[in-house]
């Protein structure tokens, strides 16, 4: 079954939709520039809305310890995802200091950016292969641009992956059969308003992903 992510949650309706409609995970964006960015204490508040249910991944963007540390000091997270430019080696050094899966973003725009895998594969524990951003971009990622699916189809990625990257409940399903990922994740793709979830979008994403 397709595991499904859905990343930026940052009230309580986007939260509560993503746990109604069964998603494997819930992103709280730990990073001030997007427009998705939750305080630890407000993520704290939303995942206790809910003992159990979805993973909770904590996205974060070339983040010092100290961050790391007041976000897990509020929220004790499953996952933690770097979306910045983490090298191989730092990545490895906050798995091990937190004792936490790491999953790492890595932008794709041609099949020469797979290469990056073999390196970061001893490092961490899951992929997400995202649209690269265009330079001049505000966001490492959530920018709503898709790179093209086949190019990592057939792919030999050496830990498990999610795909994400201009994802929609009206795409999901293509990216799905041309990409061949076992997993997706989302985050503008289910907005009515940048930064604001749209329940009814996340419950079209998640079945349509579901089904495919």
């Amino acid at each position: 079954m397709t595991l499904v992510k859905i990343c930026g949650v940052n009230d309580a309706a986007g939260f509560d939709a993503a746990v109604a409609a069964g998603a494997d995970m819930v992103g709280f964006v730990f990073y001030p520039a997007s427009p998705r960015a939750v305080a630890p204490e407000q993520a704290a508040a939303l995942s206790a809305r809910i003992a159990g249910g979805p993973e909770r991944v904590g996205l974060f963007v070339d983040p010092d310890d100290a961050l790391l540390e007041a976000v897990q000091a509020a929220l004790p997270l499953d996952v933690i995802q770097l979306h910045g430019e983490e090298t191989p080696a730092r990545a490895a050094a906050i798995r091990a200091r937190f004792g936490l899966p790491v999953m790492k973003a890595l932008g794709v725009a041609e099949s020469a950016d797979l290469a990056r895998l073999a390196d970061y594969a001893p490092a961490v524990d899951r992929f997400l292969l995202d649209a690269k951003p265009m330079p001049g971009a505000a966001l490492p990622g959530g920018n709503a641009t898709a790179f093209d699916w086949r190019l990592v189809a057939g792919a030999a990625v050496p830990r498990p992956w999610l795909l994400a990257g201009g994802l929609t409940p009206d795409n999901v399903a293509e990216a799905l059969r041309q990409s061949g990922a076992p997993g997706v994740d989302v985050s503008s793709g289910v907005e009515r308003a940048r930064g604001v979830k749209d329940p009814a979008r996340i419950a079209a994403f998640v079945a349509v992903a579901r089904a495919g």
